[in-house]
């Protein structure tokens, strides 16, 4: 029987494998995909593992839906740190590897996380949307109408459009509705659907908007199908560092499975 636990930012769900006796198979991608499944497993957006790091706190493995190993995921990346502290590894704050490096991060006693994310040097601006990569590669494209925008066509469109072959990309499409307040929606990679919240979305999103001079402060509200997150920078030398992506990550329930 198979330990898990079930976490939440803002929407964007994630099972939880405590794997620091490496008991998980993780290159069993079909059983990956299985426990991620709605209907025939636990469900998930994703699918992370907590293991030994041998100088940092812990080190983040993270799979997508689809059950392939994935690039950094900014809310499952919150929700670790909320499992490990749930598991008594940390306390107050961490630092944690992931497969984009180094992360350092904070929590609160309301389980309120600010994770810091990678720096970008590189935001590329074209003639339908932005591309930049936040340790996930992201198309941010402005639209109107967003509540009734399909996102899932478009998104896919764009996703497997050649510009971004072999490996695709994420797709935000976003709102402004205020001042320094942008509402997105997303289409994952992966998950191929779009989801309640990305978190290397929304700080694609935030980043994007500074370099499109639609914002005129560095910390930016996007609010996201599930809730809402804040995204932190600072603008130097042309690139973005001290990049920070704050918001709740909620325990649901935890269980077992038998393997």
């Amino acid at each position: 029987m198979l330990p898990f636990w079930k976490y939440q930012g803002t929407g964007n769900d994630f099972v939880m494998i405590d794997n620091r006796q490496n008991i998980f198979d993780a290159s069993n991608e079909e059983w990956i995909a299985t426990l991620c499944d709605r209907r025939f497993g636990i469900g998930g957006d994703g699918l992370i593992l907590i293991e030994q790091d041998k100088e940092e706190d812990f080190k983040m493995v993270y799979f997508n839906s689809d059950g392939k190993e994935s690039t950094m995921c900014g809310n499952g990346g919150r929700c670790i740190v909320a499992f490990a502290k749930q598991l008594g590894i940390i306390n107050e704050s961490c630092r944690f590897t992931a497969v984009d490096g180094l992360h350092y991060a904070t929590i609160d006693k309301e389980e309120i996380v600010s994770l810091q994310m990678v720096n970008v040097n590189e935001v590329e601006v074209k003639e339908k949307g932005v591309f930049l990569n936040t340790g996930s590669p992201h198309h941010v494209e402005i639209v109107r109408n967003l509540a009734y925008f399909d996102v899932y066509k478009k998104g896919k469109q764009i996703r497997t459009s050649e510009s971004y072959a072999p490996k695709g990309t994420n797709v935000n499409f976003v709102e402004q509705e205020g001042p320094n307040h942008f509402r997105i929606r997303t289409f994952e990679r992966g998950v191929e659907d779009e989801t309640l919240s990305c978190g290397t979305g929304a700080t694609a999103v935030a980043l994007a908007m500074h370099a499109l001079g639609k914002v005129d402060e560095q910390e930016i509200k996007i609010e996201v199908e599930g809730g809402e997150l804040v995204v932190s920078f600072e603008y130097k030398d042309e690139r973005y560092q001290n990049v920070f992506l704050k918001g709740p990550a909620t325990f649901v329930f935890q269980g077992t499975i038998e393997i």
